[in-house]
């Protein structure tokens, strides 16, 4: 299921947006923002996981014995 949601841009960008969708990069300006809010999901798992491998390397990790040990 799909939710609306209004956003206000730029003029500059918004026309950015379209040029994309006309040049055939995406089929709809939404297509074009769900498109950006994976890529900035994707973005943050990766920081949260770089986070993760620096607190293990500097010995910050911990040994989880279930999955209730994550709370």
């Amino acid at each position: 299921m799909r939710t609306t949601l209004n956003i206000s841009i730029p003029p500059g960008l918004k026309r950015e947006v379209e040029k994309e969708v006309k040049a055939g990069n995406y089929a709809s300006i939404s297509e074009f923002f769900r498109d950006a809010l994976r890529s900035w999901k994707e973005e943050q798992l990766v920081r949260e996981i770089r986070e993760s491998q620096a607190e293990i390397a500097r010995g910050e990790g911990r040994v989880l014995k279930s999955l209730a040990d994550l709370d």
